[in-house]
């Protein structure tokens, strides 16, 4: 289970096992993802994305609750020499899915092709904006479970085979 306390304790003594190496990865994997997330989006502004709607308050802490975990996610997957690898790394799919339900969550409601597509322009802003909100906060716990399994795989003993 995800949220035990032996997967929390385990989880925390992975993070204090980092070194520099692992913790630089995770600020830039945090900043590649707000980068990759925001700029899109425009919640970061660019020359190169326009917004129709204009950028929410909560679009900012829901795109740095979003970077921080997934560059969390991708420093897990460095290769420690000194440390067998688990036997299954768990989260992956988790975190894949919450980093795609991040970008609907900050993304413009009536810039969405697909939602447009689906509900038409009143009905992004009707329907499809006020769900933004959730969305964030689901993409976030998916975000934060798939941290917490990896981190959490890490200090697992490997099985090995026997002979």
């Amino acid at each position: 289970m995800p949220s035990s306390p032996s997967s929390w304790s385990r989880a925390g003594a992975a993070l204090r096992t980092w070194r520099t190496r692992q913790w630089t990865v995770a600020g830039l994997g945090a900043l590649a993802t707000a980068v990759l997330v925001g700029v899109p989006t425009d919640v970061v502004p660019s020359p190169l994305f326009d917004r129709a709607v204009p950028v929410q308050w909560w679009n900012y802490p829901a795109l740095l609750v979003t970077a921080v975990p997934a560059g969390i996610i991708l420093s897990t997957y460095l290769k420690d020499p000194s440390r067998p690898e688990p036997a299954t790394p768990r989260g992956s799919r988790l975190g894949v899915a919450g980093s795609v339900l991040s970008f609907f969550a900050v993304g413009c409601p009536v810039c969405n092709k697909l939602v447009l597509v689906l509900l038409g322009t009143s009905g992004a802003m009707s329907y499809w904006a006020p769900l933004q909100p959730l969305l964030a906060v689901l993409s976030a716990g998916l975000l934060a479970v798939a941290a917490l399994r990896r981190l959490s795989s890490l200090t697992e003993c490997p099985v090995t085979a026997s002979a």
